[in-house]
C-alpha cells in the first residue's frame, strides 16, 4: 500500500493562508517582484487558464485582478519540512519526492488502521494539522499509480485505486499521463501503436529494454499498474553539488557576468563546507543563444573555497567568451568527496579554512552573504529557488 501525498497548489496556498484578504482571489507567485514568469498560481488563477510557465504579462489579460505574490522559497522550505516531520507520525517509511510531494509505504502499518479511506483521511488530517493547508493523497499498489490516483481528485481529494484495479483504470488513459513518461519516450511509443495504458501490453518489454534499458522495463510494468520501483527512503552522496541562474536575457556586461559566477562560485563552495565535501574539478559554463560555452576545469588539489572556484570561472571567462549575449550561469563540483585535504604546511590554506569557517558561522545565523566578497554587493535581487531534488535535511536541503 503506497500513499502519494500531494499538497493543492503549494507556494500560492500559502501566500494565501498568509495573507487573509487574498483567500478566495486569483494569485500568480513569480520568483520575485521582478520575476517575469508564473511558477504556480492559486485555483482562482487557474480558472481564467492561467497556468505555471505563462508570462506575467499574459496572464494579466486573461485575468487583470491578478495578484502577484513574489516567491518566498525559505517559507515554503519551512513549511514543507514541518509536513514531512509530521507525516512520519503516520509511516516512517518515506521518500520526500519534492518540495510538496511525498511518497509514503504504508504496507508495514495498515494493520495499526481500518482500511485505505482510514490512512488516506488521517494523512490529510494531519497534513492540515501541521500546515493549516490542504493536501491531495492517492492510495494504491505501486508509486506511480498512487501518483496518478492523487491528481484525479485535486484539490483537497482522497483518491483510492486498488492494486487488483489498477491495470483496468489505467488502460484507457494516455500513457503520457504517467509520472515519468515525457513527450519524447510518449513519441517513441507512439510509433509502436502504444498511446494508451492498455496497449503497452501489445508491445514486447525487450523493446523497451533495448531503447531505455532498466526504465523501458519499469515503463512496461507502470502501464499495467505494476511500478516495480521502491520508496527511495535514503538520500545518496551527491554525485554533483552545483548551482545556476538564468541572467537578463543577452547580458553581455563582462562584469556582470562576473558577479553571477562569484555568486554561485560561494554558493557551491558553502554547501560544500556545510556538508564536509570537496572537490578537484568543476563544470563551469554559460548559456547564449548559440548554446552552451561550457569546460571541465581542474585545480590540481582537492578544495571548498569560493574564491579558488571563482578563479576557475575567470579563466573560463576570458578565454571561452567573446561577449556574446549570456542567459545563464553554472557551477557545478563534479565528484565531490568527503574530508578535507588541507596541506598542513601551507599557511594561507589555513587561514582560508579559518576565514571560512568564520563566514559561514555568521551566515548560517543571519542569512546567505551576510558576509561576502564585496563584488556581491551588486548580485542580482532576483531571489534563490527550491532544487527538484529538494530534502528536508542533508545536502538536497538546496535553496
Amino acid at each position: 500500500m503506497i500513499a502519494l501525498v500531494d499538497m493543492d497548489c503549494f507556494f500560492a496556498q500559502i501566500e494565501q493562508r498568509d495573507n487573509p484578504d487574498w483567500g478566495e482571489k486569483p494569485v500568480a507567485v513569480t520568483n520575485g517582484e521582478l520575476g517575469s514568469t508564473i511558477i504556480t498560481s492559486s485555483y482562482q488563477a487557474r480558472a481564467f487558464g492561467i497556468h505555471t510557465g505563462m508570462r506575467l504579462k499574459q496572464a494579466r489579460l486573461l485575468c487583470p485582478a491578478l495578484i502577484q505574490a513574489p516567491s518566498r522559497p525559505y517559507r515554503y522550505a519551512a513549511i514543507s519540512s514541518r509536513i514531512m516531520e509530521a507525516l512520519v507520525d503516520i509511516t516512517p517509511d518515506i521518500e520526500v519526492f519534492s518540495v510538496d510531494e511525498a511518497f509514503l509505504d504504508l504496507t508495514r502499518c495498515q494493520q495499526l488502521y481500518r482500511g485505505a479511506d482510514d490512512i488516506g483521511e488521517r494523512i490529510r488530517k494531519k497534513v492540515l494539522s501541521a500546515s493549516g493547508l490542504t493536501c491531495s493523497v492517492g492510495i494504491s499498489g505501486d508509486k506511480t499509480t498512487a501518483k496518478f490516483a492523487a491528481k484525479r481528485d485535486k484539490p483537497d481529494g482522497l483518491s483510492i485505486i486498488h492494486p487488483a484495479q489498477a491495470e483496468q483504470v489505467l488502460s484507457t488513459e494516455l500513457v503520457t499521463a504517467l509520472s515519468g513518461i515525457n513527450k519524447g519516450i510518449g513519441s517513441f511509443l507512439e510509433r509502436y501503436g502504444v498511446v494508451y495504458c492498455g496497449d503497452m501490453k501489445r508491445m514486447p518489454m525487450s523493446l523497451l529494454a533495448k531503447r531505455f534499458g532498466n526504465l523501458g522495463r519499469r515503463i512496461w510494468l507502470m502501464a499495467q499498474g505494476r511500478d516495480p520501483e521502491p520508496l527511495m527512503c535514503n538520500v545518496k552522496p551527491p554525485k554533483t553539488i552545483g548551482h545556476g541562474k538564468v541572467l537578463p536575457p543577452q547580458t553581455r556586461s563582462q562584469s556582470i557576468v562576473l558577479t553571477y559566477f562569484q555568486h554561485m562560485s560561494e554558493k557551491v563552495a558553502a554547501r560544500m563546507r556545510c556538508f564536509n565535501y570537496q572537490a578537484e574539478c568543476f563544470f563551469i559554463g554559460i548559456k547564449t543563444q548559440q548554446g552552451w560555452l561550457k569546460t571541465k576545469a581542474h585545480t590540481g588539489f582537492y578544495t571548498d573555497d569560493g574564491r579558488t572556484i571563482y578563479q576557475l570561472c575567470r579563466r573560463f571567462l576570458f578565454y571561452y567568451w567573446q561577449g556574446q549575449g549570456v542567459w545563464q550561469v553554472q557551477v557545478t563540483a563534479l565528484s565531490p568527496r568527503q574530508g578535507r585535504q588541507l596541506d598542513l604546511f601551507s599557511e594561507e590554506d589555513l587561514q582560508r579554512s579559518q576565514l571560512n569557517a568564520a563566514v559561514d558561522s555568521v551566515n548560517q545565523r543571519y542569512g546567505e552573504l551576510t558576509l561576502g566578497p564585496a563584488r556581491l554587493l551588486e548580485k542580482s535581487k532576483m531571489p534563490n529557488v527550491i532544487a527538484p531534488a529538494w530534502k528536508p535535511a542533508g545536502h538536497r536541503k538546496t535553496i
